[in-house]
């Protein structure tokens, strides 16, 4: 019965990895990590949940998203094994 209770929660998770440039990886002190998140979970509800973790002083209005080096929707899927970028707006010059 414990195998199966595994199986269900292994099946219920999955892994992605963030990347953080500019301002979001000073204030997550990281360039990367990898998160492990209900599959059911929201490009939205995935930069909440990293904000509360990392106190992210930008708001999701201000940033693009990628997912596996192509912009995305917020509204997009996030899959096992995706790569996730926050990106932060760039100036130029």
């Amino acid at each position: 019965m414990s195998n199966t209770a595994v199986a269900t929660n292994t099946n219920a998770t999955m892994t992605i990895n963030v990347l953080y440039f500019a301002s979001l990886a000073d204030e997550a002190n990281c360039s990367e990590e990898a998160v492990v998140v209900d599959k059911s979970m929201s490009l939205d509800a995935l930069y909440e949940q990293l904000c509360r973790k990392h106190q992210f002083s930008r708001p999701k209005s201000e940033l693009r998203v990628a997912i596996n080096d192509y912009f995305a929707k917020w509204t997009d899927p996030i899959h096992d094994g995706d790569s996730i970028v926050f990106i932060t707006p760039v100036a130029g010059g």
